[in-house]
């Protein structure tokens, strides 16, 4: 995730705003190493998500794996555009997932399903332990969360997350803008285990506490 000095998650409705050269060059990097990328609906729609390229520096990373991974989108009520770009992944590797719940409109579960791998997980909403457990028996045990705030902060109630990876930008945004959390109020001690830094960007990453 990237925020601004201030805690603010987007600028104008988007994270581009507040990135970087060099953010962008590690954002490519945790992609490549991942097995999965999970994602929810809204920043599908106001990212303007769209497959997964390959790209030639992975391919030391990617070793025995396929050439890109999947993005695995978490939405309750599949309100998605399924003839959309996002759904235009070549190849059943690449074919997107949608994670959704049983109270999902039947019509839409169906019409995802002619475009994308559908897992069910939970009832009335999705259960974020329920979609990693089901990520996990296909093998995509490296899980690559990009937001946004609600899903991470849904991860983080249920004690899901084991590392953040936070760029701090050089701006002060003020306004509305989301945390890059948003959610119950939990507490996960987390540890730091790295800093970069590069043109006045900060880049952090932490590691969850073992209890």
């Amino acid at each position: 995730m990237v925020a601004s000095l201030d805690g603010a998650a987007w600028s104008k409705g988007v994270s581009e705003g507040l990135s970087g050269s060099a953010d962008r060059r590690l954002f490519q990097v945790m992609r490549g190493l991942a097995d999965v990328i999970l994602v929810g609906a809204a920043t599908v729609r106001t990212e303007g998500y769209g497959p997964v390229a390959p790209r030639d520096s992975w391919d030391a990373l990617r070793a025995g794996r396929p050439p890109t991974p999947p993005i695995a989108v978490v939405t309750r009520k599949i309100d998605l555009d399924l003839g959309g770009t996002f759904f235009a992944a070549k190849g059943a590797e690449a074919r997107p997932i949608v994670i959704t719940c049983a109270a999902a409109p039947p019509d839409r579960r169906e019409a995802a399903a002619a475009v994308a791998d559908v897992i069910v997980a939970g009832d009335d909403r999705v259960e974020p332990d329920l979609a990693l457990r089901a990520l996990r028996e296909r093998g995509l045990n490296h899980v690559l969360c990009e937001g946004g705030p609600r899903l991470n902060g849904g991860l983080a109630a249920a004690g899901l997350i084991d590392e953040v990876c936070l760029t701090v930008s050089p701006l002060l945004i003020g306004g509305g803008a989301a945390r890059v959390l948003n959610g119950p109020v939990g507490r996960t001690p987390l540890r730091i285990a790295q800093i970069l830094e590069e043109d006045g960007f900060l880049f952090t990453r932490y590691v969850r506490e073992k209890p």
